[in-house]
């Protein structure tokens, strides 16, 4: 007899809640809160499922123990009854409810773990693998500045929940009449009086499959797969080169009959545009990268190339700002470069005590006015002749150029 069949109703009931701690929590296990949607508990399932299954973890019996109890969480939560059960009454609850005919559950975790991956619900042990799915996502170069998280979503092939990846509505398929099951058939050939060929060929009623179906599945159409947008998180790091490749291990597209392949994302720099709001509205969002250096022309008058004394602002990509300046009587030539020591961008994964960030270079552009008046002619070349005395230029001869000996026109 069961431990608690003798016990009146109320005090069973009572006394759930307080069974409930003797087990590990499913939310706690699963690393949600008791209002994760059923998006988050896939998600959920999916990364812990791989990073605790036996395959990746030989001679853990922890790891193993943990796999299995993930399994048993997801499937329990996934279920609006069972869920509705054990956030109530807990463990036993659910275990109370199995017992009187409700909801089986607790199958196989492998069953549940190819139901969302493929390939028999293990990784490798000679099974066919699925082909990598590739994607390049473009981010601003604030992001590869400052790190951020994202999230994007991509379609992809997966196996169908309604039917498990069976085809069938009901669940059962029958053998192929045709191959009995194994998918091929044998076809001969007369190549001559007396001489055959053999080939072995595809079952083309079962498609290879060695099964057939009566009542194909209403979602897939017995297809046993269907395409579906998934959302994956992104986490860029500080520095990260462009092109990074980022992988999701086994989030390719999926099927019953393979495990599925990588997702792999290549991170490539958005070209630049304002911002939507003030804060995204820096200078730096139209810096140029090159490895660990930025790059930046910083346009300025002929006044101020000329006679200094002068103050620039430069934001950064993070909002920090930047002081480009000149004193009073400080020449700027067209093109000069100035470098600026740690304004660059930051190092991966920078480590030690060396410098942990690249340099910013600041090419300086002079614009000469288009025009003047004839006034503002006389003074400034009034200004120049007599500065030229004073020092005593000559420019041809400062040129180093030969004196011509002809006209060459």
């Amino acid at each position: 007899m069961h431990l608690f069949a003798s016990l009146p109703l109320t005090l069973l009931l009572l006394l759930l809640p307080l069974l409930a701690f003797a087990a590990e929590d499913y939310y706690k296990i699963l690393g949600l809160d008791k209002g994760a949607d059923d998006r988050q508990l896939k998600k959920a399932y999916r990364t812990l499922s791989k990073k605790y299954h036996p395959d990746k973890n030989p001679d853990d019996e922890t790891a193993s123990q943990k796999f299995v109890e993930i399994a048993e969480a997801y499937d329990t939560l996934t279920d609006a009854e069972t869920r509705k059960i054990y956030d109530q009454y807990g463990h036993e609850g659910v275990k109370q409810h199995k017992q009187g005919g409700g909801r089986p559950g607790g199958g196989d975790p492998f069953d549940l773990f190819s139901r969302f991956f493929g390939g028999g619900g293990h990784f490798g042990h000679g099974q066919r693998r699925g082909p990598d799915m590739e994607v390049r996502i473009h981010v601003p170069l604030r992001n590869f500045y400052t790190g951020a998280d994202h999230d994007f979503k991509i379609e992809k092939q997966v196996i169908c929940e309604k039917c498990e990846g069976s085809g069938s509505e009901d669940g059962h398929r029958d053998t192929c009449h045709k191959c009995n099951g194994q998918g091929m058939i044998i076809q001969k050939h007369q190549l001559m009086p007396g001489i055959f060929q053999q080939m072995q060929m595809q079952c083309d009623v079962c498609g290879g499959k060695g099964s057939t179906i009566k009542h194909k599945c209403k979602t897939c159409g017995g297809a046993r797969v269907v395409r579906s947008e998934e959302q994956f998180d992104l986490a860029i790091e500080k520095g990260m080169p462009k092109g990074a490749r980022l992988t999701y291990e086994n989030e390719g597209d999926e099927s019953p009959d393979w495990v599925a392949g990588d997702l792999v994302v290549h991170l490539h720099e958005r070209d630049p545009e304002l911002g939507a709001d003030d804060s995204e509205r820096t200078d730096g969002t139209f810096f140029r990268r090159k490895g660990l250096h930025l790059f930046w022309r910083e346009v300025i008058s002929l006044r101020e190339a000329w006679m200094g004394d002068w103050t620039r602002n430069l934001t950064h990509l993070d909002g920090h700002i930047v002081q480009l300046s000149r004193k009073a009587g400080e020449v700027v030539q067209p093109g000069h470069v100035e470098i600026i020591e740690g304004e660059g961008m930051p190092i991966w994964r920078h480590e030690g005590n060396g410098p942990s960030h690249g340099s910013l270079h600041v090419e300086y552009v002079v614009v000469l006015p288009d025009q003047m008046d004839k006034n503002m002619q006389k003074d400034f070349r009034g200004v120049w002749e007599k500065w030229r005395k004073k020092s005593g230029v000559d420019l041809h001869k400062d040129s180093g150029r030969p004196d011509p000996t002809h006209d060459e026109l």
